[in-house]
């Protein structure tokens, strides 16, 4: 396949593999790159700038294909060094970043002055053509259907990636809802350049998580996650399992406060989940795009199947369609 991002990004297929907290790894974003997408070590996954570092050489040991790092700027009680997690970045050579969170501007000359390519993930049309001013070189669009943040403006990827694509100049990635070769080709016919996934490489072989959580994955279907957070204008989109029941449930009071809900919604009990296989450990984040999801692939045969299927959609499906 030949698309702006995979010419942009020197890769085989217009696939990348979006920052995942905790499954973003070594083993994960080499196996990505190796099947010919692009695959990202999540950097907040590793504990220390120094941390981040090791986990780029490990990966480069893996790997001799393109791969990148997710850095995502949040709002916490305790900043984190960021500057510093940006600084080892630029200085390891990777040429490929894809930021998300808060306004990435902070960063930017210190990423441009390496010669890294920037991908940006918005959830809007207006935080797009602002990322695009600031010099983004791809902007990620993040529909509502998205596991992780989805934004406040509950706008599917089928209204917001050609709204995108109608005044975004640079390559357009479509996250969000994306899991096989149907996902693919309407991406492209809405005017995406790339997908971007998360979910669905969670559900391969090479996932660094438990067998209990794919499998998980594969038995869900598009009713199978839920919001949490909406209250406090900070939405996430996380499997339904019983804490996040409980999480709406208190959300739902009038007088419900965050510290009511805080301990349930800890970020280190993702982990606790990813690592024990213990569904009900804490809260952990899918996609809608489990509807799609059916099997545990290698992420060599997800990707190859994903592009040879959506070649024949194109050349016999749509074709036919199309003929006089």
């Amino acid at each position: 396949m030949r698309t702006r991002i995979t010419e942009l990004l020197g890769i085989k297929y217009p696939i990348v593999q979006g920052g995942m907290m905790w499954v973003g790894l070594a083993e994960m974003a080499s196996a990505v790159s190796n099947a010919g997408g692009l695959g990202l070590i999540t950097a907040l996954t590793q504990p220390s700038p120094e941390a981040l570092a090791k986990e780029i050489e490990r990966c480069r040991e893996m790997t001799d294909k393109p791969f990148g790092v997710n850095l995502t700027f949040t709002v916490r009680p305790k900043p984190l060094p960021y500057h510093e997690y940006a600084a080892v970045i630029a200085e390891s050579g990777v040429k490929i970043v894809e930021t998300a969170g808060n306004n990435p501007e902070p960063f930017m000359a210190g990423f441009k002055k390496a010669g890294i390519i920037v991908i940006h993930k918005c959830t809007s049309v207006r935080h797009g053509l602002k990322a695009e001013r600031l010099g983004c070189d791809v902007i990620s669009m993040d529909g509502f259907e998205c596991a992780g943040h989805p934004g406040e403006d509950d706008t599917p990827n089928f209204v917001l990636l050609p709204c995108a694509a109608a005044q975004i100049k640079v390559p357009l990635l479509a996250s969000g809802g994306v899991g096989n070769a149907r996902s693919l080709v309407a991406a492209l016919a809405l005017g995406a350049d790339g997908v971007n996934m998360g979910t669905r490489f969670m559900a391969t072989k090479e996932a660094p998580i438990h067998e209990n959580v794919k499998q998980a994955i594969v038995a869900g279907d598009e009713r199978s996650s839920t919001h949490i957070l909406r209250k406090m204008r900070n939405t996430s989109r996380i499997y339904k399992n019983s804490v996040a029941l409980k999480i709406r449930e208190i959300e739902a009071r009038p007088d419900s406060t965050f510290q009511e809900i805080a301990d349930l919604v800890a970020g280190v009990k993702n982990n606790v989940v990813y690592q024990t296989g213990d569904l009900e450990a804490g809260t952990w984040t899918a996609g809608m795009v489990m509807g799609l999801i059916h099997d545990i692939p290698t992420c060599k045969e997800l990707l190859d199947r994903m592009v040879s299927e959506a070649q024949e959609i194109v050349n016999s499906q749509l074709a036919k369609s199309f003929a006089a």
